[in-house]
């Protein structure tokens, strides 16, 4: 049986998935209940991608908090 290849996001794979920017998402990767990065590499972070997809699933942010005038 043919194994499945590792499907990973990085900061801007996961801004783009969710919608917000990498900035964000560095905001979200700090809180506990956002997953573990499954490797951190000389070029950052990443996640496997059913971890951040099930983490949506219940923690999707609506958006990002207004930009301070």
């Amino acid at each position: 049986m043919p194994r499945q290849p590792l499907r990973v996001m990085g900061t801007a794979e996961i801004a783009e998935y969710l919608g917000v920017s990498r900035q964000w998402v560095e905001v979200l990767s700090k809180r506990r209940d956002f997953p573990e990065p499954a490797a951190v590499l000389k070029a950052g972070r990443i996640w496997r991608t059913e971890d951040i997809e099930h983490w949506a699933t219940e923690h999707r942010p609506r958006s990002e908090p207004d930009e301070p005038a």
